[in-house]
């Protein structure tokens, strides 16, 4: 039997990370969320800017993450800025609280998706840019944008 197509629709995405971070590695963990949360999540209502995970005790947590309360919740919403725990297996998180441990690493989210109906967060192990190297990848960046618009006009008169 072939593999079935897996559906996998994002919430949300911290665009900025992959300015701000040099992105090492990335992993995939779930997220434990409220009822109202998961709706607001489905809305689109999430905002990863100026988040980050940390551990405690062993366990995995998202900080600073905003999830805006659910317009029809009532009693039962949830609170925006709440710390939410991530799920990952034991030695993962082991291998994680190492790498975090070494100098100028963090831990970073870069996106919010539901894949089979469950929400999940990419996590990358990132460590700062200074301001020349995003200087550095925005002249790459322009390089590479007029190199392939040479080619394309290139192109269009031959």
């Amino acid at each position: 039997m072939g593999k079935k197509n897996e559906s996998v629709k994002i919430a949300c995405e911290n665009r900025k990370a992959r300015h701000d971070y040099f992105i090492h590695e990335a992993y995939e963990a779930g997220i434990e969320l409220f009822g109202t949360e998961v709706k607001s999540l489905r809305a689109g209502k999430a905002n990863l800017k100026d988040s980050y995970a940390e551990i405690k005790n062993g366990e995995l947590f998202l900080q600073n993450m905003h999830i805006s309360p659910y317009e029809q919740g009532n009693i039962f919403n949830h609170e925006p800025l709440r710390s939410k725990r991530l799920l990952m297996h034991k030695s993962e998180i082991l291998k994680l609280f190492g790498r975090t441990k070494e100098k100028g690493f963090t831990l970073v989210p870069l996106k919010i998706y539901f894949k089979k109906g469950r929400a999940k967060v990419e996590l990358a192990l990132a460590s700062g840019k200074h301001t020349y190297d995003k200087r550095q990848d925005l002249a790459a960046k322009v390089a590479k944008r007029e190199v392939e618009r040479a080619l394309k006009d290139r192109q269009r008169y031959e």
